[in-house]
């Protein structure tokens, strides 16, 4: 196993283009102002451009490419021209689409060392700009095959120096961008991982150690201690595995932050989900070893936030375990009793990520948290409501709800508000429990949104459903099939916001 990623060397310089020591220069071109990129550039490269742009092999559509040859005199030996569409287009997501398709451009040509110039604005700030760019090139800087054998071949190849060149004082950005590039590929690795190769327990260390950052505390509960804390939702899912389950808990409380508030990041960790008794179809079950990306989210989510070190208390909860049919799994009729003290009958074993945030959300409270956000692969209905590129966002109060869409929007996530209504409780009425875990297909993802509720508590409280967008299943310019990191962004940005008056 090779390395699946490295973080380059990232500078902001404020130098001309032609001066700049670097391998290859990215400019991005927006669609309806290309001439306004082209009086900012030599002649020769212009001409180049031009002729491309009037043969219509170049027309800045999103992330399409266009490879030039420098004027002479420039110390670059290419230009990588992007585009991004129409310049009202290029907001956070299509700028970070935009500069990680073209770092992925530099990777196929081998290019060790490149520079992004920052000549096309647009609605976006210099700082927003410049984070986006410096996470954009870690994001590309990212190998998915790590378990081929060929570690000897020279395959493998990353960017080592990436330079952003721009007049704004802006070096503080650059940092907190790449921060943000690392954590989520550290996610991506952990994601994409084969449930054989981490189980559990693997995961917990695993987990524990990306979030070892100075001001974090980890904390790894055994199966003893979350019986111990009656815990039964977690553990009814385990039953079925050989694998014993685990709970990590990682704090953030830097001295400065204020008391009496705290944020607290719930995700699920599924290591592996066969459906256990209601087993899932053979085909695509290879895929459930994503199981655990709402948990690897969260983890990543928190380390960013303290290697930021923003000023507010913060938590991260992940309940984790396989999902299997083994001889002593749940069986659908059985009824587990969580930490809350809210019994549950169970009458779909497929359903069982909500039955193991319910204990999660419970001990996230205990901890402290007021104000709660969980992210997992729920369902499939979200997929079916809302496909591949939007996650599906629940909560409550409204102001909570709204802080957490705004904080996606400025992260360049897609997520859509979904209803709560009271009438979508009568489903999960149970004749012997409180509750049923899977009240059937209609509504099936704001069922699942109601269920957690249930176990939420009072306070703000949000659901993120990431089963349509954590996980991509063929290759993009920007993405190669696999993990995604989604909500990690947004996480971030939500603790920027802070949590006063909500």
């Amino acid at each position: 196993m090779h390395a699946p990623y490295e973080v380059p060397r990232i500078s902001v310089a404020n130098s001309p283009l032609a001066g700049t020591d670097t391998d290859l220069i990215i400019v991005p071109i927006a669609q309806d102002r290309a001439d306004e990129t082209l009086a900012k550039l030599d002649s020769a490269i212009v001409d180049d451009l031009r002729s491309a742009l009037q043969r219509g092999e170049f027309k800045g559509k999103p992330h399409e490419i266009y490879t030039a040859r420098t004027a002479q005199g420039w110390r670059a030996s290419r230009v990588v021209f992007v585009g991004g569409g129409h310049r009202h287009e290029i907001g956070a997501e299509r700028l970070r689409r935009m500069v990680t398709a073209a770092a992925r451009t530099a990777l196929q040509q081998k290019r060790a060392r490149i520079a992004w110039a920052d000549l096309e604005p647009g609605a976006l700030s210099a700082t927003a700009r410049v984070e986006i760019v410096a996470d954009g090139f870690v994001m590309a800087n990212f190998d998915n095959g790590v378990h081929k054998s060929r570690n000897s071949d020279g395959s493998q190849f990353f960017v080592r120096d990436a330079v952003i060149l721009t007049a704004d004082n802006v070096a503080d950005a650059a940092r907190s961008g790449q921060a943000v590039g690392e954590a989520v590929n550290a996610a991506r690795v952990l994601i994409n991982e084969p449930g054989n190769l981490l189980t559990p327990r693997v995961l917990a260390e695993k987990a524990a150690e990306l979030g070892s950052v100075p001001g974090v505390s980890a904390e790894i509960l055994d199966e003893k201690k979350i019986e111990a804390l009656g815990m039964g939702l977690l553990l009814g899912v385990a039953r079925g595995s050989a694998e014993p389950p685990r709970l990590l808990a990682l704090k953030y409380e830097p001295a400065k932050a204020p008391a009496g508030k705290m944020l607290g990041l719930v995700g699920k960790g599924i290591t592996f989900d066969t459906g256990g008794i209601s087993i899932k179809p053979a085909d695509g079950m290879e895929r459930m070893k994503d199981d655990m990306a709402g948990g690897a989210a969260v983890v990543a989510a928190l380390r960013c936030i303290a290697l930021q070190k923003l000023p507010l208390r913060a938590v991260a909860v992940v309940p984790m375990t396989e999902n299997m049919p083994g001889g002593a799994a749940t069986k659908p009729g059985d009824v587990h009793r969580g930490a809350s003290g809210l019994t549950v009958e169970i009458n779909n074993t497929d359903a069982e990520g909500r039955l193991i945030l319910g204990d999660g959300l419970w001990y996230a409270r205990k901890l402290g948290a007021t104000h709660l956000i969980d992210v997992a692969t729920l369902t499939g209905a979200v997929v079916v409501a809302l496909g591949k590129i939007t996650t599906g966002l629940w909560g409550t109060p409204q102001p909570w709800v709204d802080h957490v869409r705004g904080a996606a929007d400025r992260a360049g996530e897609k997520i859509w508000q979904m209803p709560l209504f009271d009438e979508y409780k009568d489903q999960l009425k149970s004749e012997i429990a409180d509750m049923l875990n899977s009240p059937g297909r209609p509504a099936g993802s704001i069922t699942a949104a109601m269920f957690l509720k249930e176990f939420a508590g009072e306070g703000p409280w949000a659901h993120l459903d990431i089963a349509g967008t954590a996980w991509a299943e063929e290759s993009k310019p920007w993405q190669p099939k696999g993990a995604t990191g989604a909500m990690i962004r947004t996480l971030v940005e939500v603790a920027r916001g802070g949590l006063a008056e909500r």
